[in-house]
């Protein structure tokens, strides 16, 4: 499991070791991964052409001892000093010691366009908002240059704690963070900043809970259902899928597709695209006798493809069994209706529905994710699922640790995708997971068969359901 920490959980377990350490172990223990992290970057550290953008503080002293750790192995190291009054004592003197030099930031431009490697070391994890004026054009021109551009614990401009970006901010090939990731690593807009993330162990003690936690494939291979020796297709569980409408036959279609795959027993279809499910997947438990009267499920999907039809989206609610709700059944559904169910929700907006749901601009929920998909949890007091280029996943109630799914690819950005998801996350439910980690593992297999199917190449949702499988496979070999 890969956790992240706020920034003030992050700083308390920074005084608590501080305290039983010689003064400036810890960041010695931090510089000397940055500095390692650089030297791998350039591969040749002698002769190469550093630049440290230095702020003022602790993350600013971090450049500066990393600066001083390459020009000690024959790199030239300039720094440009932004806060001169206030740059870290140790570091400035570490670094002119080392033959380093340093300038204003009026000159750092030309030295940039010449750099192999850029430092960004402008802000550390308490900066909030965007870049200060002065310190827009130096990013600028890191972006311009040919430069690496490595990040000191974070891209600065970029809020640590919600993955928020307000303003301009710097776009590192690699960052560099110490002790834990932070939840703006992780997070969109703020992740597509940091570029590749290293960590770096500097033996903090961190509480059990993480405010944002990521599945690696051993954490989704443990959550798997795997049929036993007596089990069939009953005790496997029989997952209910109504979706599909005359217009949009293909949503239940796609929908099936993702179930079949999910691991429960048995797939039951209700609504108006029975003949074009059996014809694609004759295994599917096929009924037009509405939810109610299709037989016993273990969990529901709604809504994909629903088109207008209430009723059954209100029907299906009304199950005492967990229910997953997508598409056209998120508008349907009350907000009531929701809360006041006794078994778990599963929600799965993407961020125009959400953007709906919560009365706001599709910008504004792809701008803070974090606060949209927690909002929109405890509105409904059910889990949610928010898909996009990081999909959340929220506890029902909001106020538990938020999952961010590692995997996926842009072209998962196709017409139908979403239903593979839907019917794949409700097959899970139906086979016993959680309601948060029937999305997660949903999610995960979901980006992870989109990569395998794309290839670097456009995909169908069909070529995504298809891919499952092979994602299965690779997550448990």
């Amino acid at each position: 499991m890969r956790s992240a920490y706020s920034v003030e959980t992050v700083r308390t377990a920074e005084r608590e070791l501080m305290a039983r350490l010689p003064e400036g172990a810890l960041m010695q223990r931090a510089v000397a991964g940055l500095a390692a992290a650089c030297a791998d970057l350039l591969g040749r550290v002698y002769g190469s052409r550093v630049v440290l953008l230095v702020g003022s503080g602790d993350n600013g002293g971090d450049t500066l001892y990393a600066g001083a750790r390459l020009a000690r192995r024959g790199a030239g190291v300039t720094a440009v000093l932004l806060a001169p009054e206030r740059t870290h004592a140790g570091g400035l003197a570490a670094l002119r010691r080392a033959g380093g030099r340093t300038v204003a930031p009026g000159a750092g431009d030309a030295l940039i366009e010449r750099a192999d490697l850029v430092l960004d070391g402008i802000v550390g994890i308490g900066g909030k908002g965007g870049l200060r004026p002065d310190a827009v054009p130096l990013a600028a021109a890191a972006e311009r240059s040919r430069a690496a551009i490595v990040a000191v614990d974070l891209p600065s401009g970029v809020d640590v704690d919600t993955g928020e970006v307000h303003g301009a901010a710097v776009r590192a090939d690699l960052t560099v963070t110490f002790g834990t990731h932070k939840p703006g690593l992780l997070v969109d807009p703020a992740r597509e900043y940091a570029g590749s993330v290293r960590l770096v162990d500097i033996g903090l003690e961190l509480p059990a809970r993480a405010e944002l936690e990521a599945l690696q494939h051993a954490d989704v291979a443990r959550l798997l259902p795997r049929p036993a020796a007596e089990s069939d297709k009953y005790r496997r569980g029989v997952v209910g899928i109504a979706a599909g409408s005359a217009r949009y036959p293909g949503a239940a279609v796609l929908a099936v597709a993702g179930a079949l795959r999910g691991g429960a027993g048995a797939v039951r279809y209700v609504g108006p695209a029975g003949h074009a499910v059996i014809a694609r997947f004759p295994e599917t438990l096929v009924s037009d006798q509405g939810p109610r009267r299709a037989g016993r499920v273990q969990a529901w999907v709604v809504g994909p493809g629903a088109g207008d039809d209430a009723a059954t989206v209100a029907e299906v609610l009304e199950a005492e069994v967990p229910v997953l709700i997508d598409a056209d059944g998120l508008r349907l559904a009350e907000v009531a209706a929701v809360r006041g169910r006794g078994a778990p929700t599963l929600m799965t907006p993407h961020a125009g529905e959400a953007a709906a749901l919560l009365g706001v601009a599709r910008e504004e929920v792809e701008g803070a994710r974090l606060a949209a998909v927690r909002e929109l949890a405890g509105r409904y007091g059910a889990t949610v699922l928010l898909k996009g280029s990081t999909t959340l996943v929220a506890d029902a109630g909001g106020d538990g640790v938020v999952r961010v799914n590692a995997t996926g690819t842009g072209w998962l950005a196709t017409a139908g995708s979403g239903d593979v998801l839907s019917g794949l996350a409700g097959s899970l439910l139906a086979a016993g997971l959680s309601a948060v980690d029937a999305g997660s593992v949903g999610a995960y297999l979901h980006g992870l068969a989109g990569r395998f199917a794309a290839e670097g190449a456009p995909v169908g949702a069909h070529d995504v359901a298809e891919a499952v499988g092979r994602a299965w496979r690779d997550v448990v070999s």
